[in-house]
């Protein structure tokens, strides 16, 4: 038996194990949670071993002397992959792998930090794959090579940090704030495209619509007042995304029809008008009651009222109102303007949901003596507003900035997590490991 069938028919045996613990009655959430993480890492380090194959395979020539022209090709008939899929594995394969010369030399991997970390299982087969396209943009061909090494063990480290998507994210930042020069300059001027064609279905009623809007405000436009208009209707509203944006372009136009004017999307929250005693909000406001019969728990009122225009009128014996002077519960315009530009849409890590999907929620409760002001509000989507209210997530403010503390379940450590958007450390273009510093000439060591 070879090496390579025996060291597979170990796996498989640790395999069947680690299926036949997860499957136990005994086993416990918790062990059932490390089984998702063990199952991950073991994942990575299976794609950093196909992807090391295929980089040897490569080297000795071995699918072209089979006849095919492209790895990818060879992939796709012996795995069954997708092109995409064989693609993806093949660019890790150049760029995180040794190479070898004709005559034997050996050399780094053209991405050295990242093979590191894609050997070390802190980052994923999709983590090497954003890295590689951020490098590749043209934005990265004109920075330096010392920057370009840089931004590329910056990235690395971030990694095991950050969701694919998230890094995408901080590293295009990084890189466009080290290209302080931007593209040559270029004389011509650009004519936004702006192109709209209906057509009619020839065989069946109906037809479609094809549009592409250079000019940044003219999408804007179209692109708020179909947010503004294509929300879910309750919770029951079963409609994907773009069903709903179809049927709000329908309802647009209609309405243009008929009055010849497109109504405001407004935009302004419910206004609660409370008016209790003192002693009943503090001992006895267990529940709350909605216009239309329905109950809310404690918990589900303080997130409504967090993002609600609350009038508070809360009285003490003697009838006169508390508190006078304090800020109130309701949120400015002009302070929701600034939340909105700080946040920029959801502030929990990973969420992408515009400012108009959000909410706004005090970190420390208003009704805890907490402060309707910048440094204690954070615009959040609605799920993950639910999620502070009802779980172990935890938010505060640091540096300016949110950041959420898991709870144990999700992270033993309770490491801080931001948006990449809002990490502080990002204003530095530094690598822990080579303690770079961003200039106004570019990235030194």
């Amino acid at each position: 038996m070879s090496a390579v069938a025996d060291a597979y028919r170990h796996l498989q045996v640790a395999v069947d194990e680690l299926c036949a613990a997860a499957e136990s009655s005994m086993t416990t959430d918790d062990e059932l949670l490390s089984v998702l993480t063990l199952a991950e890492g073991l994942s990575r380090r299976l794609d950093h071993l196909a992807v090391s194959a295929v980089a040897t395979l490569q080297r000795r020539g071995t699918f072209a002397e089979r006849g095919y022209k492209k790895t990818e090709g060879a992939l796709a008939d012996l795995l069954g992959w997708e092109w995409f899929e064989a693609r993806r594995r093949v660019t890790a394969a150049e760029h995180t792998c040794e190479r070898v010369e004709l005559d034997g030399t050996v050399l780094e991997a053209k991405l050295p930090a990242t093979g590191k970390a894609f050997a070390a299982g802190q980052a994923s087969l999709r983590h090497v794959d954003v890295i590689v396209t951020l490098l590749a943009t043209p934005a990265a061909g004109r920075l330096s090579e010392e920057q370009r090494a840089g931004v590329e063990e910056e990235l690395a480290a971030r990694a095991a940090d950050y969701t694919p998507a998230q890094l995408r994210t901080y590293g295009t930042e990084l890189i466009d704030r080290l290209d302080q020069d931007g593209p040559a300059p270029d004389d011509r001027p650009h004519v936004p495209v702006n192109t709209l064609q209906v057509r009619r279905f020839r065989d069946r009623p109906g037809g479609e619509l094809k549009g592409v809007f250079e000019d940044a405000a003219m999408f804007d436009t179209i692109a708020t007042l179909l947010d503004a208009k294509s929300k879910p209707l309750d919770k029951d509203d079963r409609r994907g995304a773009e069903r709903r944006q179809a049927e709000a372009l329908a309802d647009i136009c209609g309405y243009v029809l008929d009055h010849g004017d497109v109504p405001e999307s407004g935009g302004r929250r419910p206004h609660l008008t409370v008016l209790i005693r003192l002693e009943d909000l503090e001992d006895r406001a267990r529940s709350a009651m909605l216009d239309f019969g329905g109950t809310l728990t404690p918990e589900s009122l303080r997130m409504l009222a967090c993002d609600a225009g609350v009038i508070p009128i809360v009285l003490n014996g003697a009838g006169q109102p508390l508190d006078v002077g304090r800020s109130t519960r309701v949120i400015p315009d002009g302070l929701r303007r600034a939340v909105t530009v700080r946040d920029r849409g959801c502030a929990h890590p990973g969420c992408d949901r515009t400012p108009s999907w959000c909410q706004i929620h005090h970190v420390l409760e208003w009704e805890h003596d907490g402060h309707t002001e910048l440094d204690n509000l954070v615009m959040l989507c609605r799920m993950h507003h639910r999620l502070i209210h009802h779980s172990g997530w935890v938010v505060r403010i640091a540096d300016g900035s949110p950041e959420f503390i898991p709870p144990k379940w999700v992270d033993p450590e309770q490491k801080t997590r931001r948006q990449p958007r809002h990490d502080t450390r990002a204003g530095s273009a530094c690598a822990a490991a080579r303690q770079l510093k961003v200039t106004g000439q570019g990235i030194e060591r």
